[in-house]
């Protein structure tokens, strides 16, 4: 990736935040939004996608990291259970669910899991989907694999912002949208 210095303005409620661009492919730049840390980000966008939760939901599903403080506060927001499915599994899960998935970050396979101690919690559950940044939907298709293998119906897919093409992203509840750039 390198980065030019240019910077993208984006609003999450009343917040004001300069995205670094990057370029992460020849002639194709996008804006980093990295909520990690920026707690006034977090509490701000959980508190709004709380209030467009469905009252059906039983748990909210959160792919680690990046969105894993999101997943926090909209649980305490909200007064839902979370479940963190990992990229990585850990010697210590058990009785794993995995969805393999292509990663748009590394251009790879990537597998993910959710530890078999979290399954009673999705289990035929009603589950929303939340992340920081749907950009291609990758890991949402991984995420919607692993949850028809527990059996749990989704209903909501919910995300601080979308990316790329707005069409191709109606179905998700998001507070904003972000460009690709491809000057």
């Amino acid at each position: 990736m390198s980065y030019d210095g240019r910077r993208y303005t984006v609003q999450i409620g009343p917040l004001e935040r300069h995205l670094p661009i990057f370029e992460v492919a020849p002639g194709v730049k996008i804006a980093i939004f990295n909520m990690l840390g920026d707690t006034a980000v977090v509490e701000t966008a959980a508190a709004a996608l709380a209030a467009r939760l469905p009252q059906s939901t039983d748990v909210l599903v959160v792919p680690e990291v990046k969105a894993v403080p999101l997943a926090h506060a909209l649980s305490a927001h909200s007064g839902l259970p979370y479940v963190v499915v990992r990229k990585v599994r850990k010697p210590y899960m058990v009785n794993c669910l995995e969805s393999t998935v292509l990663s748009i970050t590394t251009g790879r396979p990537q597998t993910l899991f959710v530890d078999g101690k979290d399954l009673q919690l999705v289990r035929g559950r009603q589950v929303a989907l939340i992340d920081d940044v749907i950009s291609t939907g990758s890991t949402l298709r991984g995420l919607r694999q692993l949850m028809a293998l527990a059996e749990a119906t989704v209903v909501a897919e919910m995300a601080v912002f979308t990316e790329g093409s707005p069409q191709e992203w109606n179905e998700i509840v998001a507070l904003g949208h972000l460009p690709i750039f491809t000057d």
